[in-house]
């Protein structure tokens, strides 16, 4: 069992370094290398948002399934294909498309409050399970305990507020900044605001369940 960790640890690793390399490096440097060799912004801008496609591609050869995560993260990008395609040829307005996708998923999130079960109770069954049946039964579980449940809503506001915040201030930006600063800020500040929100989650469940694990001690005592 404990031979396994470091490789589960390398192929985490793994997945980081390629997740910022084409969506972050690879997509900066195409579009500076497009430009300076003349092509358009529009093009460049294209052209640079194709890493993040091969990036979605890898992660389903190498996971060989669809899961909630998976299925999310086509359902974004199909949508940012379909807006880039029927959009309107400029540049501005491509880089403010990138702010609309992901301000949409934070009002996804918001609209799922209103559903039996919130978004981030299956993002954190994805994350917080080791994929097993067993493991799965489990969290599925949970869902009866109402601190649990309180829990995942306020995770769900957390994110969704998080994201259409940082859209609307992506969209500002895009009318302030050139577009060549605009495109490394898209990708720092996305990736940035989503590693906060993920700091944040880690930190309020380990909260939740300390204070959840001091109930169950005194009500046994």
């Amino acid at each position: 069992m404990s031979e396994n960790k470091p490789a589960r640890g390398g192929a985490v690793a793994l997945g980081w370094v390629l997740t910022i390399g084409l969506n972050i490096v690879a997509p900066l440097l195409t579009y500076n290398q497009l430009v300076d060799h003349g092509h358009s912004e529009v093009t460049a801008l294209l052209l640079s948002g194709l890493w993040p496609v091969v990036d979605v591609v890898i992660y389903l050869a190498w996971h060989r399934r669809v899961d909630e995560f998976a299925a999310i993260t086509l359902v974004f990008l199909a949508i940012t294909v379909l807006v880039t395609v029927a959009g309107p040829n400029s540049a501005k307005l491509l880089l403010v498309k990138d702010s609309l996708v992901t301000g949409l998923f934070g009002v996804v999130c918001l609209a799922s409050l209103a559903a039996p079960r919130p978004l981030m109770f299956y993002f954190g069954r994805k994350f917080g399970t080791d994929g097993t049946a067993e493991g799965l039964a489990r969290w599925n579980g949970l869902w009866e305990f109402e601190a649990f449940r309180t829990v995942q809503r306020n995770l769900t506001i957390g994110w969704g507020v998080g994201y259409v915040a940082e859209a609307l201030v992506r969209v500002g930006l895009a009318y302030v900044l050139s577009t060549g600063a605009m495109v490394a800020v898209n990708s720092v500040l996305a990736y940035g605001v989503t590693g906060v929100l993920v700091l944040w989650t880690v930190l309020y469940a380990k909260r939740a369940r300390a204070r959840g694990a001091a109930a169950r001690a005194a009500a046994a005592g």
